[in-house]
């Protein structure tokens, strides 16, 4: 038996619904749903008759049974097939950490910071470990700065415009004329470079990742390292091999 519907969040109460009633895979009835949840009668009926609204549920032809309507279907492929490209990309991240014997991370721009969507360290004990959903400052960071390269001019512009260019080590370039200087830069070049600009002792490369016959970039893949271990010259010498890895990640975006 599940919680009572009046305990959970409206949107909440309807996916417990699915999931109590479709578990079994049988078209069921009004009163097969009442009896998976414990819920009251009018409740389950005023929820079924919601989903069958919006095209989640239809009656089986003929009788008073209900089951997935091809919109669920549909749905229920959807987050699989996301599932199937997450794990895929997954492992091309893992691959080029092999290749290129450093962390790397997969990035997308959010707001007017970056965050890390995924990530493979390496298996070194002096690392810095970043976790998915760590959010960067955007223009001392890598994948930060190559997104405001790539941005429309009007947007950077806008950006540029509120953002304060916060110093975090010696090398943070906090002044606007520089750091577009090394924008233009970017573009020019295809990547981008973090000069220990956000942490001390932390050198990254990253390239972009475009969807296949589109300008616009939709994430960035970066490789990060201890200036101890891999110098700058020597991260930049590894761009080939993270643009390869793009591409491949750029197939799995659609």
């Amino acid at each position: 038996m599940s919680k009572e519907p009046d305990k959970l969040a409206p949107t909440l109460r309807v996916l417990e619904l699915l999931d109590q009633v479709c578990a079994s895979g049988e078209p069921f009835s009004l009163m097969d749903a009442v009896r998976h949840t414990g819920w009251p009668k009018p409740s389950v009926h005023r929820m079924l008759a919601q989903l069958e609204t919006g095209g989640l549920l239809a009656r089986e032809p003929g009788s008073k049974l209900y089951a997935p309507a091809p919109r669920l279907v549909t749905l229920a492929e959807n987050v699989l097939g996301a599932n199937t490209q997450r794990g895929v990309r997954h492992a091309v991240l893992r691959q080029l950490v092999n290749d290129v014997g450093e962390s790397c991370n997969l990035t997308a721009l959010s707001g007017a910071e970056v965050i890390y969507l995924d990530r493979v360290e390496a298996a070194f004990p002096l690392r810095m470990e970043l976790k998915a959903g760590t959010r960067v400052p955007i223009h001392c960071s890598a994948s930060g700065k190559l997104f405001l390269a790539y941005m429309p001019a009007a947007q950077r512009k806008a950006l540029l415009d509120t953002l304060p260019l916060t110093r975090y080590t010696p090398t943070t370039l906090t002044a606007r004329a520089a750091l577009e200087a090394e924008l233009a830069q970017i573009v020019r070049q295809g990547y981008s470079v973090d000069a220990e600009e956000f942490v001390e002792g932390l050198v990254c490369a990253a390239v972009p990742v475009k969807a296949s016959g589109s300008r616009s970039v939709r994430s960035a893949l970066a490789l990060q390292a201890p200036a101890a271990r891999m110098s700058l010259a020597r991260a930049v010498e590894q761009v080939p091999q993270l643009h390869a890895a793009a591409t491949a990640m750029a197939r799995t975006l659609g």
